[in-house]
């Protein structure tokens, strides 16, 4: 009786406890959330604020360079208008002056002696003979001239006023969020939704980076709402983000919670010091060069993985030729010109499909610029299998590329944790990523 009382009341503490914790994980998501609304508001508003202010500042310095702008038109058209009129001016005094001096020397000639008014009588009628006293310029009518105005349309204060009353919106939550982190060798694949169904959205922007870091980078921008992001150290946290722009609209709408991921798998990477092949930075590129050097480009280590997604993407092309090979294998062998061997599978870039060194019937499209090809793995059997083709243990294999695939079981003679993963090319040209 007294087992069964302890029972119970052990039983009722981590029921108890239970509660508790669980309670306090509500209340902590019940911080988190008030946390998120307070501290989203208080960025909200100093934008808003920052702004209107920096609107505020922009318009009236266009106001004050539309006001020059007019002022300058009326200086010039006072400039240009007032000039003939000044001269008319200057003439008209010029001719007023000369008569007013013809007729105090005609006075003096008349007030002198006979000899000496002679004289001057005589040059008073040759200058007044040779003055043209009725010549004057046109002065015009003060209907022929500018009267200057300014012509102000007071409508535009309304058209102004509709713009400012629509302009902004606050929006309670974005449109879009992240909707799924999935990691690869290298890369996190990031899928993001509408979440708004009045929105529709023209364009997607997504960004990235470090938790270290201060600032976001731009990684893609399209239709697409599913982005792999390349370059992606392992056990590093990651922050991403997403938005959206509307049909028709220019501005984009607010960015998602940022949401954080990480990848724990070792980034796949080609084998360096092959002469055939020249390798990007971070060894996950391969580009078949000039080299006569021909044979198999093999990844450094067997790190692909059963139960998972292996990519390649064939960014250039070159010449095709039918021993060309893209494919996994358990073990690497020196010597050979291509995965078109016993132990591999692959593809060529023709589309043939290779099993154990044996063409297939099923075939894929050709490869070609853009292409991907990816290969799904899964272990059907892990011991001995009764069969007539030598191998003992059996994988299931699926082969995708270009929206067709083909399914076929692989059989190896030893079981394999992990694999490698190769590429053959007999011309240059070809560059291919994997991942």
């Amino acid at each position: 009786m007294e087992l069964e009382m302890e029972l119970l009341l052990q039983k009722a503490r981590e029921n108890v406890e239970a509660a508790q914790s669980y309670r306090r994980e509500l209340g902590q998501r019940l911080q988190e959330a008030q946390r998120q609304i307070k501290e989203s508001a208080s960025r909200t508003r100093d934008v808003l604020k920052q702004h209107f202010s920096d609107l505020k500042e922009t318009l009236g310095k266009l106001l004050d360079e539309r006001l020059v702008t007019l002022l300058q038109e009326v200086d010039t058209i006072e400039q240009e208008t007032i000039k003939p009129l000044d001269d008319c001016q200057k003439l008209i005094e010029h001719g007023v002056n000369t008569a007013e001096d013809l007729v105090q020397e005609g006075e003096i000639a008349i007030l002198g002696g006979i000899e000496e008014q002679n004289e001057k009588l005589w040059s008073f009628t040759k200058k007044a003979s040779h003055i043209q006293l009725d010549s004057l310029p046109e002065v015009p009518l003060l209907v022929d001239v500018p009267c200057l105005s300014a012509q102000l349309d007071d409508s535009i204060l309304n058209i102004v006023k509709d713009h400012i009353f629509k302009h902004g919106t606050v929006a309670s939550r974005p449109p879009v969020q992240i909707e799924e982190l999935i990691e690869k060798p290298g890369g996190i694949i990031v899928r993001w939704c509408k979440v708004d169904d009045d929105f529709t959205a023209q364009d997607y922007r997504l960004q990235f980076r470090k938790c270290t870091s201060h600032h976001f980078e731009d990684v893609y921008v399209g239709s697409e709402t599913e982005f792999i992001v390349l370059h992606i150290d392992p056990n590093v946290d990651y922050q991403f983000r997403v938005c959206a722009r509307g049909d028709g609209r220019q501005e984009w709408s607010p960015w998602s919670i940022p949401q954080i991921g990480h990848s724990t798998l070792v980034p796949h990477e080609w084998t360096t010091g092959f002469e055939g092949y020249s390798l990007s930075s971070r060894r996950n590129i391969a580009l078949r060069n000039d080299s006569e050097s021909s044979g198999v480009l093999y990844s450094r280590a067997p790190t692909y993985f059963c139960g998972q997604t292996l990519t390649f993407r064939v960014e250039t092309v070159g010449q095709p030729d039918h021993r060309d090979s893209i494919g996994v294998c358990a073990e690497k062998q020196s010597g050979c010109d291509s995965l078109q061997r016993d132990q591999a599978v692959c593809i060529s870039t023709n589309g043939a499909v290779f099993v154990n060194g044996k063409e297939m019937t099923n075939q894929l499209p050709a490869v070609t610029s853009g292409s991907t090809v990816t290969f799904d793995i899964e272990t059907m059997t892990l011991g001995t299998t009764n069969n007539n083709e030598g191998g003992n243990f059996k994988l299931r294999v699926t082969i995708s590329s270009n929206n067709r695939e083909v399914v076929f079981d692989w059989l190896l003679d030893q079981s394999c944790g992990s694999l490698y993963f190769g590429c053959s090319f007999f011309y240059p040209g070809w560059k291919v990523l994997v991942f």
